[in-house]
């Protein structure tokens, strides 16, 4: 399947993912309530290792990151990161002295938050560094053409050219979702924990619900004689198309 691409920010579909690594539930509780409140995506690892295996599977577009944490803290946690990503990071922590700010700054945070710390503050924080930091990215146009897909992503549309004509595809708001994801990508295979947070509404949270999205996604393209789309790829996800 020939593509042509046009490129999309990635805050065009999708409110910003902000991974909270933190062992105490209380306080990751809290700034998960006044994230959401403020229209901000979250998600929470309880320790070091985990805020990195979910780092590498979510791709978030922000890390609310504990110094002190079980397993791996947050000064090794930040290092690892820092070794292959640039995600924004904002350091929480109970320690309030020059030395461990001046680190946390090397190592390469982007802001400090001393416990214990007013929520709504953390949210101003969270959202002036991701103002500042998706500001680098230059502007696009909303719209996506793969093969004889389009989709507008100002107007919320979808279509397939059939007989020279685009035709609207009439999809719910998860299948719209998917499909622009995996359209922005259409060579990549995405894993199904990625499709989960990217697409599907807060509430779902078991990965083989989008099996059941990608299922009924499949059965009106095929309806349009339109098959292979979404690809499925054995072990990992799916990706936009098996030509793609």
């Amino acid at each position: 399947m020939s593509d042509l691409i046009e490129s999309v920010r990635p805050d065009s579909l999708l409110p910003a993912l902000v991974l909270i690594a933190e062992d105490e539930a209380e306080i990751a509780d809290i700034l998960v309530a006044y994230l959401q409140r403020s229209g901000l995506r979250t998600q929470h690892a309880k320790d070091g290792h985990e805020a990195l295996a979910m780092h590498r599977a979510l791709k978030p577009d922000l890390l609310l990151l504990d110094v002190q944490m079980p397993r791996l803290d947050g000064w090794k946690v930040l290092s690892e990161l820092r070794s292959s990503a640039d995600t924004p990071v904002i350091m929480l922590t109970a320690l309030d002295q020059d030395i461990d700010k001046v680190m946390g700054l090397r190592l390469g945070a982007d802001d400090y938050v001393v416990k214990p710390f007013n929520p709504a503050e953390v949210v101003a924080r969270v959202e002036a560094v991701l103002r500042r930091t998706r500001s680098r990215v230059p502007a696009a146009t909303q719209m996506l053409r793969v093969g004889p897909f389009q989709i507008d992503l100002d107007n919320h549309q979808a279509s397939v050219q059939r007989q020279g004509q685009q035709q609207p595809l009439e999809l719910t708001l998860t299948e719209f979702k998917l499909l622009a994801c995996l359209m922005r990508a259409p060579k990549r295979a995405f894993s199904r924990a990625e499709l989960l947070v990217n697409c599907l509404p807060e509430g779902d949270t078991q990965e083989r619900t989008v099996d059941s999205h990608i299922s009924k996604l499949r059965k009106k393209l095929e309806a349009l004689d339109i098959q292979g789309v979404p690809a499925s790829v054995w072990g990992v996800g799916y990706r936009f198309g098996s030509e793609s």
